[in-house]
């Protein structure tokens, strides 16, 4: 397979293997080819006696290395992946392999520990129905697979632990991906614990080159037996591969920014089908397409019962309910009386969490006469107040020139100018709103409220590592909260949810309960009096699903209704995406599957960028097909794709299938 990314292309070739490279040109090493006039790089897949090439074969040029890093199920895997995404081998392998690191290679190896034994029985699986035939079945070397709604506190990571070293008991490895780095320090020592810390290796980004790349090949090598990383983690080269695990598929670090755009959770049910392998699919919440496994009957659900799920979760509450004596007007407020009484409540008696729906002191400003957007009058970027300001008015007020209080003027959010005087160019007005109240801000008026409290932050760019007992209020976006020493949070507020619910996006409502549920489940069970309250509409189903504790019930009726509006992923769908002469042209060569409908194209909105330079006008169109038709509708965009490369046609269209941000 040479390395070139062109779709025509993405095929074997043949080469002859001088005799001088023969011991070492084995399949799966690097390799050195000249292609189209150059020397590029490969994959030597498989050794051949003879080829039914009728010409000249040109020679293998060099064996960039020994090692056969490229294993026949990884190749395997990869394969089914590029064409269910309509994408290439070689974009495929990228994400795969990592680059060589020639050091890493003639390192000392280091051996794995002896697994620990004496872990018997099913440990956490107890508290589920269907959890402790799980785990006996990976005992015996079977492949169950499971959709798992885990119960709220940290027994998530020993419970992913227990079904790891039940595979290991039966000869098997495993691989365990999650969302990002922190979940990777949380589970890493419970799995070392379970099967031996040389038995374990981590695969992501984060490590470096060497690192990870040194990681690899112990894993390659058969020197370690478990994987967990990020997304990478799932082409992991583990042998005897017994279990694949993905925890919290919904959260969308799964889904890979680079082409083809394959997801997390895809890519290990492929992985599981092609090896036998068991599938453990978990989080606090589910995801519709995990929901959809287990209707379509690949997964089955593992759940715990309902006095369980009431014992074991904190008690949830709507603010806009309130009590009777409550000023309706103040219900309705972004700090509802419940809410305040929640926090005021909860410090008392330890930590408490406020989940803040945006980032940044106040990100969204509007003219306070027309209420029109404020933009940036050199780039059109949006106006706004950064954070780290201090003493700017309410939401009502007007953040629109320094004072002695040490409020900041407002800037562009984009180019970064200061806009002291900055004017509205459809009403002249001069006076500044906020449209939206960020994290900072809020701390600012919660640390004002309740000032015996200490007030923590947790940002994107400073995540806090866990927070100590007391009297703390900590304030967080959806992702980044901290965990509270045991017992937990004595509380939590979930600020503007209906900002969540109303964003336009096909998964709001879906990723909405995902980030509370997340939430929530570091607050103390309803039984040590923990409570979490919502500010949202209470007639959301989000907000009862949260209120019930029932998100599979919430995933199974969205899955019913994209199913009666033909959406993924109850049908298959692919965006193609580029400017509008190259869209056109891919979907006139495609020859898609009866039923196949094809919406649009219609204009994209361009990407956000600070400048002011013209962006080439982008459009979109979607291709719908019924599910069972997926396969073919994939094979129909390549096929158009390659036709397009070979032929050298102008502009590029982006092919993605069963893309997330689908409006």
């Amino acid at each position: 397979m040479v390395d070139v990314p062109l779709p025509h292309l993405d095929r074997p070739f043949d080469y002859s293997v001088p005799e001088t490279l023969s011991a070492a040109a084995q399949p799966g090493v690097r390799v050195r080819v000249r292609f189209a006039g150059q020397d590029v790089g490969g994959w030597l897949i498989e050794r051949a006696a003879s080829s039914d090439h009728p010409g000249r074969l040109a020679p293998l040029r060099r064996v960039v290395s020994p090692e056969p890093v490229l294993t026949g199920e990884v190749l395997r895997l990869a394969r089914a992946v590029a064409d269910r995404y309509a994408g290439t081998l070689g974009d495929v392998l990228r994400l795969a392999v990592p680059p060589r690191h020639a050091r890493a290679e003639t390192g000392p190896a280091v051996l794995a520990d002896p697994v620990p034994g004496g872990a018997s029985g099913p440990g956490p699986w107890a508290d589920y129905l269907a959890g402790p035939a799980f785990v006996a079945r990976l005992e015996r070397g079977e492949g169950p697979r499971a959709v798992w709604t885990a119960l709220s506190g940290p027994t998530w990571a020993t419970a992913i632990g227990r079904a790891v070293a039940a595979t290991a008991a039966s000869g098997r490895g495993a691989v365990v991906v999650v969302p990002d780095r922190r979940d990777v320090d949380r589970l890493e020592p419970v799995l070392a614990g379970a099967v031996g810390a040389g038995g374990v290796v981590r695969l992501e980004a984060d490590l470096g080159p060497e690192a990870r790349y040194r990681a690899f090949l112990r894993l390659l090598r058969g020197q370690a037996s478990v994987a967990i990383g990020t997304r990478a983690a799932a082409f992991a080269p583990v042998a005897r591969l017994g279990l694949v695990v993905v925890w919290d598929d919904g959260d969308s670090q799964h889904a890979e920014q680079r082409s083809p755009y394959p997801h997390t959770r895809e890519v290990l049910a492929l992985r599981a089908e092609q090896t036998g392998a068991a599938a453990l699919v978990g989080g606090w919440s589910r995801s519709v397409e995990a929901a959809a496994l287990v209707e379509r009957g690949w997964a089955r659900e593992i759940v715990a019962d309902r006095a369980t799920q009431r014992a074991r979760w904190p008690r949830v509450a709507c603010a806009a309910d309130g009590r009777p004596d409550d000023d309706p007007a103040a219900r309705v407020a972004r700090m509802p009386p419940a809410a305040w009484r929640a926090v005021r409540d909860g410090l008392a008696r330890g930590p408490v969490l406020v989940q803040v729906a945006r980032s940044g002191y106040l990100p969204g400003l509007s003219c306070q006469t027309c209420r029109n957007p404020a933009r940036c009058p050199h780039c059109r970027g949006p106006v706004t107040i950064a954070s780290g300001a201090s003493g700017a008015s309410g939401a009502s007020g007007s953040p629109g020139a320094p004072g002695p209080d040490g409020a900041r003027s407002p800037e562009c959010g984009w180019c970064g100018r200061g806009l002291p005087a900055w004017t509205c160019p459809e009403c002249q007005g001069r006076r500044l709103r906020a449209r939206t109240v960020g994290v900072d801000r809020t701390a600012e008026e919660l640390g004002r409220a309740f000032p015996g409290a200490r007030v923590l932050v947790s940002r994107a760019d400073r995540v806090l590592p866990s927070v100590p007992p007391g009297r703390t209020l900590v304030l967080a976006t959806a992702g980044i909260e901290p965990p509270a020493a045991d017992p937990g949070y004595a509380a939590a507020v979930l600020l503007d949810g209906n900002v969540l619910l109303e964003r336009p996006d096909l998964r709001a409502g879906e990723e909405a309960l995902r980030r509370w549920r997340a939430a929530a489940a570091l607050v103390r069970p309803a039984t040590e009096g923990g409570l979490v309250v919502v500010s949202a509409d209470s007639a959301a189903p989000a907000v009862q699903a949260l209120v019930r504790y029932d998100p599979p019930g919430f995933a199974a009726r969205e899955l019913a209704e994209r199913a009666e509006l033909g959406l993924p992923p109850a049908a298959a769908v692919a965006a193609v995406t580029g400017g509008p002469d190259a869209v056109r042209a891919l979907l006139d060569l495609a020859r898609l599957p009866a039923g196949a409908v094809v919406l649009g194209p219609v204009p994209v909105e361009a990407p956000a960028r600070p400048s002011a330079e013209p962006v080439e006008e982008q459009v979109r169109a979607v291709v719908r097909a019924p599910f069972a038709l997926g396969a073919e509708l994939a094979r129909a965009l390549r096929d158009a794709a390659a036709v397009r490369s070979a032929r050298r046609d102008p502009g590029a269209a982006r092919i993605q299938l069963d893309p997330r941000d689908l409006g």
